[in-house]
């Protein structure tokens, strides 16, 4: 097919295969060669982990846009609409570029089709090649660049960052990673580069003696929590949290965050010292102004994003078991004396059980299951009869035949001090935004 406009670009990412039957970086490397290894000529930021990403990459993108830089981001999934994945200085690439940059890859993916035994790229694999391209012609001050999956064979693993980051370590896309916390840690490791800084946040100690050794063997310094910086959580006041930022180079720093939910707090502070560590190999001063206005200012939608104030109505994409567990902490502290109202829909291959569990103990809950269609055919979401399927106690369990009627269903049940989070999924809330939004 040839592509000549944005939906026949779009058409044929999405046509292409998601995942070859063995992980490699062969053929990411192949591709880009053919490309001209554009990566090669920017500086980058690399960020993995199993929750968190997408918030310490916007916290990242705003502390260094605050300090005067030109930043690209490239992030999955995205919320409206396909090109925020790509952006440069929050600007999501335009339609034009997107089909300029689409024509490129594919000559070069049509030649890797009929000459790689196991046929040519994946989809992840072409959408970070128009990336690479992209910003290699725009070329920012510098890319933060967020991994796709685990780390070790994600298709931005071919890159040689400034400072790599590892956010948090849990159980996700098992069938992929791993059964265990020892083999998904291994593939988060995997982005760790010989003599390159890795920030981590709060690991399991699992993971953590997984990666400190991965760090030591790669003579790469780690940089972790409690060990070489602090951040402490010291107060909310209405919709704005207050921490504190310490470590032995820069002293103790009191900074304001506007995300919401105690785990932002945390990924603050990998974003933080992150860039403190990007800044030390630039040889650039750190610049707490810049700091101060970044973390204050950072927005990232789907992320316990307040959509309507009377009664509070919030967007979370939690999306798997930890992120629930950090979900249900951010209710128990935050709205312990308010009653909450969730509206659920989740991705059929998820712990879907595990996660309703989590939600159920929570106090004062009212807990509605929906459903929703899923990215894909292959992805769909979960049916109300798997959710609720072997459950002993399904009294606190009320269902809604879709997410629509759901939201009808408790805009009438909803006082004016209540709560309600709609939640589960990147992908549900990517439609219920546009509901709300639109």
């Amino acid at each position: 097919m040839e592509i000549q406009n944005y939906e026949q670009a779009l058409q044929f990412i999405h046509g292409r295969t998601q995942f070859k039957k063995i992980p490699t970086l062969k053929r990411m490397r192949r591709l880009m060669q053919e490309l001209g290894d554009p990566q090669k000529t920017l500086t980058m930021i690399h960020v993995t982990g199993t929750n968190g990403k997408g918030s310490t990459v916007a916290f990242l993108r705003s502390i260094l846009m605050a300090a005067g830089n030109h930043v690209g981001t490239f992030t999955s999934p995205f919320i409206t609409r396909f090109n925020e994945r790509i952006s440069l200085d929050n600007q999501p690439i335009d339609d034009q570029n997107l089909v300029t940059y689409t024509q490129r890859v594919k000559t070069v993916v049509d030649h890797l089709d009929q000459v790689l035994p196991e046929g040519g790229p994946t989809e992840f694999e072409i959408v970070t090649a128009i990336m690479f391209l992209y910003f290699r012609d725009v070329h920012p001050d510098v890319v933060i660049v967020e991994v796709g999956i685990g780390g070790l064979y994600d298709s931005t693993n071919i890159i040689v960052p400034a400072v790599s980051a590892i956010t948090t370590v849990g159980y996700d896309h098992m069938n992929i990673l791993g059964n265990t916390l020892t083999e998904i840690a291994t593939q988060k490791a995997g982005i760790i580069k010989p003599n390159v800084p890795v920030v981590i946040g709060q690991l399991p100690n699992e993971a953590l003696t997984v990666i400190t050794a991965d760090a030591q063997h790669k003579n790469a310094t780690l940089i972790q929590p409690e060990v070489d910086y602090q951040v402490t959580l010291l107060e909310h006041q209405g919709l704005m949290t207050q921490l504190v930022f310490s470590d032995a180079q820069v002293g103790r720093e009191k900074l304001q965050i506007s995300l919401f939910g105690d785990y932002q707090v945390q990924n603050a502070g990998v974003a933080v010292a992150t860039v403190i560590a990007f800044w030390n190999r630039q040889s650039i001063p750190v610049d707490w102004s810049a700091i101060r206005r970044g973390v204050k200012t950072t927005r990232w939608p789907g992320r316990m994003e307040l959509v309507n104030e009377t009664p509070a109505i919030i967007l979370d994409g939690a999306h798997n078991l930890p992120a629930m567990k950090a979900l249900r902490a951010t209710i128990e502290h935050n709205f312990s004396q308010r009653d909450v109202y969730l509206l659920v829909a989740m991705l059929a291959d998820k712990q879907t059980h595990e996660m309703i569990d989590e939600l159920r103990a929570i106090p004062r809950i009212h807990l509605v299951l929906t459903t929703f269609a899923g990215p894909k055919k292959q992805r769909p979401g979960a049916s109300i009869e798997q959710l609720i399927a072997d459950r002993p106690d399904k009294r606190q369990i009320q269902t809604a035949p879709t997410w629509q009627d759901g939201v009808t269903q408790l805009a009438h049940q909803l006082s004016g001090d209540d709560v309600l989070i709609i939640t589960g999924s990147l992908y549900f809330i990517s439609d219920v935004r546009h509901y709300f939004k639109d």
